[in-house]
């Protein structure tokens, strides 16, 4: 199957037409490099002269998309002119070839044109002058750089920047990707992370009006609808005042107010309280010191999560919560009972033990949850939460 080149550049096209009509112009009027009586013309005449000039023309209109067969024709072409009259249109179109292919060759091309070119202007130069031991001899070495030498160089120069200039652009392309990237992630992180606070913030307090208003509607007991509908506004008014400071961190304090603190550790009696109000018997064994921050929230965000859990899932019984600062870490543990029932009082949609493991990923910390064996426990199975958070360096004991 035939090889199909590559149709040729109008420039280059162009420029074979302008270098062939120059050349043809100074044919007719009769204009040469050489006169008819110097020892090296060999062919004499004036119709010689045509055969490489037309030979240099086609070697430009193959000098972008093949620049090695245009360059060795053309050198040919070139030693078939030095023994006739020669033509300065075929010498201009060679140093094009030979520039082009350095400009548009392989990079192996345009490393070693230079060098072959370089040695043979200085051949050109010491051997004639070594030879014949007159300074104008030197002239021919100036000749053939002029020809040869200088434009492989300036093709070299210009590929060189122009590499350069390829090779920021690519660096700058992948900046903005890295970027996007980078930005990519953040949106998808402060996404997963409002997902989790919010999760956190409201679960509770809407499962525990899930939860009492199911009491209310199925009991036809006044005083227990009463405490009920209490319990119900209650967690609505706690779970309103968490959507606002949620959404007073979401504007970044350009409201009226300031978003309040992130809830701490020390809130974990108030939480408990809140649970106890909402049906759980909570016992609450919390023998820590001060923790950093993250730690803080994460802590109680896990606990939080894991007494709305029980209040959804739990049997009757007790839940235990304990948290211990022990060797460079705070364990947190939750433990309720285990057991079959008929299902949850209260929908779910799984996402809670997710942000609780998600939120020890982010610590670098250890997650696990699920039923194991308790004696203690009144049929021998517990469902537990344990959590350790480790605490960085530095930290205040």
């Amino acid at each position: 199957m035939a090889v199909r080149l590559p149709r040729p550049h109008r420039f280059d096209v162009c420029a074979a037409l302008a270098g062939l009509l120059g050349g043809l112009l100074l044919w007719g009027i009769g204009l040469a490099t050489r006169p008819a009586d110097e020892p090296i013309v060999l062919l004499d005449g004036r119709w010689p002269i045509l055969l490489p000039l037309t030979l240099m023309a086609g070697c430009e209109v193959l000098r972008r998309t093949a620049p090695r067969t245009a360059l060795l024709t053309g050198t040919a072409a070139l030693t078939l002119d030095t023994v006739t009259q020669g033509s300065v249109a075929t010498l201009i179109m060679f140093t094009d070839v030979v520039y082009a292919a350095v400009l548009y060759g392989t990079p192996a091309s345009a490393r070693r044109i230079p060098w072959i070119t370089g040695l043979l202007t200085v051949a050109a130069t010491v051997v004639p002058f070594a030879a014949w031991r007159v300074p104008e001899a030197l002239l021919l070495g100036v000749a053939v750089g002029v020809v040869s030498f200088a434009p492989a160089s300036t093709g070299l120069i210009v590929r060189n920047h122009r590499d350069a200039a390829e090779a920021a652009r690519l660096r700058a392309e992948q900046t903005a990707l890295l970027a996007e990237m980078d930005r990519t992630q953040a949106v998808v992180a402060e996404r997963a992370r409002m997902a989790r606070e919010l999760h956190d913030m409201v679960a509770n307090h809407l499962s525990a009006i899930a939860i009492h208003s199911t009491a209310a509607l199925s009991l036809d007991d006044p005083d227990t609808s009463k405490e009920a509908l209490s319990v119900i506004r209650e967690n609505s008014v706690e779970g309103l005042a968490e959507m606002r400071r949620l959404i007073g961190i979401l504007r970044d304090g350009s409201g009226d107010r300031e978003p309040a603190a992130a809830p701490t550790l020390d809130g974990l009696g108030a939480l408990v309280d809140s649970a106890r109000a909402n049906g759980l018997d909570v016992a609450l064994d919390a023998g820590h010191d001060q923790v950093p921050a993250p730690v803080e929230l994460a802590a109680y965000r896990i606990v939080q999560e894991s007494l709305t859990n029980a209040l959804k899932h739990a049997r009757p019984g007790r839940v235990t919560v304990r948290l211990a600062r022990r060797d460079g870490s705070l364990t947190v543990e939750v433990s309720s009972p285990y057991g079959d029932r008929d299902g949850p009082r209260a929908p779910g949609s799984g996402a809670g033990l997710i942000g609780m493991r998600e939120r020890a990923a982010l610590l670098g910390g250890d997650f696990e949850a699920g039923p194991v064996q308790d004696p203690a426990s009144a049929d021998g199975r517990m469902w537990t939460v344990r959590a350790i958070l480790p605490l960085s360096e530095g930290d205040p004991a």
